[in-house]
Formats: C-alpha cells, sequence, structure tokens
C-alpha cells in the first residue's frame, strides 16, 4: 500500500520543480564578447590582471594578446581605488563598522582608437563590523571581503564587455537599415 505522506512528498518536490523552471529561471552562461583579440592596460604581473585575462579566455573565445596594436579591442583602466572608511565608532572612540569600497573606472577603445565603451565606473561596497576582541578573524574577514569584491568586479566587468556586442550590432543594425 503506498505511503500517502510520501506521495505528498514527491507531488510538491515535482509542483517546485515545475514552478522553478517555469520562472526562466537559468544558471548564467558564457559571455559572448564580438572581438577575437583583446589586450589588457595593466601589468602583466598584477592579480587583477591574471583574474581578467582567465575570466576572458575561460569564458569567452576571445584570447587576451600583449600588444594593443595586435588587438581588436583594448581595455584600458583609467583608476582602480581601494578605501576603508570609518562608518561609526564605539564609546571609547574606536572604529566599530567599516565600509570598504572599491572603485574601478576603465574604457575599451578598437584597434583605431574609436571608443567601444565610453570610460565607466564600478564601484561596489561591503560593510564590515569590527571588534577588538577578535582583531584576527576580522582581518580575515576583510581580506576575504576584499577577495570577494574583486571577483565580483570581475564579473561586471566581463558583463559591460559582453554589451558592447549590442551596442555593436544596434549600430549596424541602424546603417543597414538606413542604406535603401
Amino acid at each position: 500500500m503506498p505511503n500517502p505522506k510520501r506521495a505528498t512528498q514527491m507531488l510538491l518536490l515535482l509542483v517546485l520543480s515545475g514552478m522553478l523552471a517555469a520562472c526562466g529561471f537559468q544558471l548564467r552562461g558564457s559571455y559572448g564578447l564580438p572581438f577575437k583579440t583583446m589586450s589588457i592596460a595593466l601589468a602583466p604581473s598584477s592579480a587583477l590582471y591574471a583574474q581578467i585575462k582567465r575570466g576572458i579566455e575561460a569564458s569567452t573565445a576571445t584570447r587576451v594578446v600583449d600588444d594593443p596594436k595586435e588587438a581588436e579591442a583594448n581595455l584600458i583602466v583609467l583608476g582602480d581605488r581601494q578605501e576603508k572608511v570609518i562608518l561609526s565608532l564605539n564609546a571609547a572612540g574606536r572604529a566599530r563598522e567599516y565600509d570598504l569600497v572599491r572603485t574601478f573606472t576603465f574604457k575599451v577603445t578598437a584597434a583605431d582608437s574609436t571608443e567601444l565603451l565610453p570610460p565607466s565606473r564600478i564601484t561596489l561596497r561591503r560593510d564590515m563590523t569590527f571588534n577588538d576582541d577578535q582583531v584576527l578573524s576580522k582581518e580575515s574577514e576583510e581580506a576575504l571581503l576584499w577577495r570577494d569584491m574583486q571577483s565580483d568586479l570581475i564579473q561586471q566587468v566581463l558583463r559591460r564587455l559582453s554589451s558592447i556586442h549590442l551596442v555593436h550590432n544596434a549600430a549596424e543594425g541602424a546603417a543597414h537599415a538606413a542604406t535603401p
């Protein structure tokens, strides 16, 4: 004899999975960049360069080259700043809460120096509490938050690079529509 409780659980699981599929949920796929080669105007020995390069080459067919003259597009970093701002103080006047802020400014140009993406700014923020009794663990937490912000930064840069394709195609579509 079938167990009614088990049948109800299976039905509930089936309904929930159907709802999840119906909402359009899907994992984020790879990014499509409209260029075959790209250069990154950063020191090749920097960790940020390595992560951007890995992100581009792992999720797209685009290859990162060292010489900007060989690249179809050039990612030019205009600024990269990290700040640790005090948000609140305790009764003794020591910092109790910090705001970690990373501001990254960049633009993308074509090989002929035309702007594919105008200067863009990505600002990331994370709040962090601080406790004098847990200095070592809070230092580890801060390092983890900075790494997380860098990973988030790379993903946002890749999304913005992939949006160039849409702008580029829209411009081509408008040019084709204008010709008789």
